[in-house]
């Protein structure tokens, strides 16, 4: 009989990277031009978790690169979850949530300064058993796990166990071919302490080629629990860098914040060169800004990227999601013709009614966070976006009028000091080199003479 390969567990939440075609919104005065969405990060991880009162929806979702029969979950959760409690989802919902709140990168251009214009701004079925060798259950017992549940959910085979002590959970896993990464031990005897049982996810090889997907669909979970919290800690036991985690929390009441962890806000409507659009792209630019601010806060922060009211947005990064995707999403409190259930309504309520979005991105190893992830519902509901600017000069000549004169000896050299200045603080890059891209990329004014000293040559000296 040919040997089933070992399984290597990815513990807790697994990386996930997603690309998205661009889109151009203009509710405001300026355009959208790009989005910080997750496929900037090496091993990311999406989760989106919906919370009202103890009601609870997980979605968890993965980008595993080896072979699906080389991939198994890990989580730990408060109770043992029944078959209709399991969800597998379309994952472009969860790619849809992203776009949305991604933070971007937006541009202004100059208006002609010889011309004043006064304007306003608006600005399932289930299979009754999973393949287990023989004898599993009886081995289980003999080391204190006991299978709680099995099911086949689409093209996973599902597991929830429980069990006495955390060696006896692992050699279990060890000899059903799960390879447990060295230190898990005393990870999983805490969860135990605290009552938790595991759910242990797997692909079924028959019902993934059957379904003909190339990738494996983000996995949902519903349960009833008092804490508001996110279990992390296993996925820092077998992690060799620090893991980036998007979690996009959905709420009927205001903002998620952290209460073991400082939440804080990441910088936000901050003017920079416009190199960093034409040229280095805002990929690069919003990687070294986020890992600056991680930097300065030693690494043991989470950081808000988007929160707002999804009634609307300004400006959209994407469209708005649909009613129907958010309770695809585990939003149950809506209804998909547009309706919130919270109260009565005598007409149709706009989509994301009663519906406020979250976004906390956090790069995380086991030394800065120990402790699993504790959250609170605040009534903050105050919109936030990271968002930044690039602002292209006027092209015109500075003979036009005496304000175009104005406009490139004083107002566009003080503005690009300022640009400059802030991409080095937020970056860390150098002054001195940022400037000479700002030269290097700057177009002398229209009829300028080439041959002689440009406007711009010494900017950086007045």
């Amino acid at each position: 009989m040919q040997q089933t390969p070992p399984i290597s567990i990815r513990l807790s939440f697994l990386p996930l990277v997603f690309l998205f075609a661009p889109a151009i919104a203009s509710a405001f005065c300026g355009f959208y031009i790009a989005k910080a969405d997750t496929n900037l990060f090496n091993r990311s991880s999406q989760v989106v978790m919906v919370r009202d009162g103890d009601k609870n929806v997980v979605t968890m979702a993965s980008d595993f690169q080896s072979g699906v029969d080389e991939f198994a979950m890990v989580v730990p959760v408060p109770e043992v979850l029944r078959r209709k409690q399991i969800h597998v989802m379309d994952r472009a919902i969860l790619q849809h949530l992203d776009a949305y709140s991604a933070p971007r990168l937006v541009e202004y251009f100059d208006a002609d300064p010889c011309r004043v214009v006064m304007y306003d701004m608006a600005m399932e079925a289930a299979t009754p058993r999973v393949g287990l060798r023989a004898g599993a259950r009886k081995r289980a017992k003999s080391l204190g796990v006991t299978i709680e549940a099995q099911y086949t959910v689409d093209e996973y085979d599902i597991l929830i166990l429980s069990a006495a002590e955390s060696r006896g959970l692992v050699t279990w896993l060890t000899e059903n071919g799960y390879r447990v990464p060295d230190g898990a031990g005393p990870v999983v005897a805490s969860y135990l302490r605290q009552g938790m049982r595991f759910f242990v996810a797997k692909v079924n090889r028959k019902n993934y080629r059957k379904a003909g997907y190339s990738y494996l669909r983000p996995l949902q979970i519903a349960y009833t629990h008092r804490k508001f919290m996110l279990p992390i800690r296993l996925g820092t036991v077998n992690a060799k860098a620090k893991q980036e985690l998007f979690i996009y929390a959905l709420t009927r009441k205001g903002r998620v914040e952290t209460t073991n962890y400082r939440t804080i806000k990441l910088p936000t409507d901050v003017e920079i060169p416009v190199y960093i659009k034409e040229e280095d792209g805002f990929a690069d630019f919003y990687r070294d800004m986020f890992r600056t601010q991680v930097d300065k806060a030693r690494g043991r922060a989470v950081f808000l990227e988007y929160a707002w009211d999804m009634n609307w947005c300004d400006p959209c990064a994407a469209d708005s999601l649909t009613n129907r995707e958010l309770r695809e999403l585990g939003v149950f409190w809506v209804d998909a013709k547009g309706r919130g259930n919270a109260r009565p309504m005598t007409r149709p309520r706009p989509r994301g009614a009663d519906v406020y979005i979250t976004r906390l991105h956090l790069s995380y190893d086991r030394e800065r966070f120990p402790e699993d992830l504790r959250f609170q519902v605040t009534d903050n509901r105050e919109n936030f976006q990271g968002r930044y600017i690039v602002r292209h000069p006027w092209e015109g000549s500075p003979e036009d009028c005496k304000a175009a004169r104005r406009y490139f000896d004083k107002t566009l050299p003080r503005r690009r000091k300022e640009e400059a200045k802030n991409l080095a603080k937020l970056t860390g890059r150098r002054l001195r080199d940022i400037r000479k891209r700002i030269k290097r990329s700057s177009r002398p004014a229209a009829g300028s003479d080439e041959n002689v000293s440009l406007w711009w040559e010494d900017v950086w000296d007045r």
